[in-house]
């Protein structure tokens, strides 16, 4: 296994930073999207509130509807259609968080029990799909046919890109250009989507439009190509579930896809076994990242990260320079050297 070198809570102050600052410029914006999202999970149904509200206080950073509210206002909106919107997009996500969830028969998100190992399987994905309906009132409440033309083609991409995971899973053969279909569908629409509605509340150009878009997606595909890195590089802590997890499960991510490009035959039959076949034996995860260690897997893939952060960086050039350009631009480094 990778050693691990914890951070001093001074660098990991400093490492959070470039988040904080985008916190502190959406605040007022932010806050309101925290009350819409806690009234709209109201329901008679008490388990609705309570298995939703569980998997969104266990959420992350907020990233995505921060981005709606931030691109919003690189934009020079004045308006407050984005609060709604970057709330519907909240729920997009942990909609599929959710979903994403009971697929993979996951017992953590996040360090803490995922919902379908407290709620079960069935309650899960019926509060996934009341989300879902949630963010899609949201959308019609806001009234404009490119805002619902945007969203729901993400939402449909996303689940296709689920359905695509599903399809590569416990298939060693897996392609890289397949990989990235995957995360493109999976993690960088929501992404591309969330920073693309803050040009058209705007009332932005297609230039602009088309370039937050580009942000986005790149900014996603950095943002999961990290992720996939981490599940075999980052202490449990850190990365809120135990290390391994995707490696148990199947799942061809970068790392192990270079790792079967790179290796021997004999190195190929292990994956093979571990992969395909499922037949797994102890110390097998420790010999997968031994092999990656080997042949540089993390390395590289963390090399194709900072490629898409590279080029989302590139998107913002038409935008001035002011203080929400610059956080954009420091959160794709936030995000390549994110530790969770």
């Amino acid at each position: 296994m990778a050693a691990i070198i914890p951070l001093p809570q001074a660098a990991r102050l400093a490492q959070d930073a470039p988040l904080d600052r985008l916190v502190q410029l959406v605040a007022a914006d932010m806050a309101a999207v925290n009350q819409t999202i806690v009234q709209r999970m109201e329901s008679r149904v008490t388990l609705i509130p309570k298995l939703a509200g569980h998997i969104i206080a266990a959420g992350g950073k907020r990233l995505r509807p921060l981005l709606t509210l931030a691109a919003a206002s690189l934009c020079g909106y004045q308006g407050q259609r984005h609060r709604k919107l970057a709330a519907c997009v909240e729920f997009i996500h942990t909609a599929t968080l959710i979903h994403d969830d009971v697929v993979d028969a996951s017992d953590l998100r996040r360090g803490s029990p995922s919902a379908n190992a407290l709620f079960g399987n069935e309650a899960s994905v019926l509060v996934g799909d009341f989300l879902f309906s949630r963010a899609f009132e949201l959308m019609v409440e806001d009234g404009s046919i490119d805002v619902l033309r945007v969203l729901s083609r993400a939402s449909a991409v996303i689940a296709e890109g689920e359905v695509l995971q599903l399809s590569t899973t416990h298939d060693s053969t897996t392609s890289e250009q397949a990989y990235l279909e995957v995360v493109r569908a999976k993690t960088a629409e929501l992404f591309a989507a969330a920073c693309r509605i803050g040009a058209i509340v705007a009332g932005r150009p297609a230039s602009e439009e088309e370039a937050l878009r580009t942000f986005g997606l790149n900014l996603g595909i950095a943002f999961q190509i990290v992720d996939d890195v981490l599940d075999y590089s980052a202490e449990q802590a850190r990365l809120g579930k135990t290390v391994g997890d995707d490696f148990r499960e199947g799942k061809m991510t970068l790392p192990v896809i270079l790792a079967i490009h790179r290796g021997s035959e004999a190195e190929r039959a292990f994956w093979k076994r571990v992969m395909d076949d499922s037949a797994m034996r102890e110390g097998d995860l420790s010999h997968a990242q031994d092999l990656m260690r080997r042949h540089h897997t993390l390395r590289d893939a963390m090399d194709r990260a900072r490629h898409y952060g590279a080029i989302a960086k590139d998107a913002l050039g038409l935008f001035s320079d002011n203080p929400v350009k610059q956080a954009f631009l420091d959160i794709v480094d936030f995000t390549i050297a994110r530790e969770f």
